[in-house]
């Protein structure tokens, strides 16, 4: 796996790209064969939930950053 895959943000997807590993681990003809494909299929999956849950909680951040921005402007033009 790359390791930038392996870190404290995906480790909800570790035990599926360990699995994965395993099977890359059995040979090329393993892989080449599509026996890995589900693995992959599911790194996959469990990767893009977690993208997923990401961007919501970021989004969710800068609304409210945007919201606090807001507010200190209009206390600006109320008090000039």
């Amino acid at each position: 796996m790359h390791p930038h895959l392996h870190t404290k943000d995906n480790v909800a997807c570790e035990e599926v790209m360990n699995a994965l590993e395993e099977c890359h681990a059995r040979g090329f003809m393993w892989k080449a064969i599509g026996m890995c494909n589900n693995a992959k299929k599911d790194l996959v999956h469990c990767l893009r939930q977690e993208r997923v849950k990401s961007q919501s909680f970021n989004r969710n951040n800068v609304q409210e950053k945007k919201d606090v921005i807001r507010q200190m402007w209009k206390e600006i033009d109320e008090n000039s």
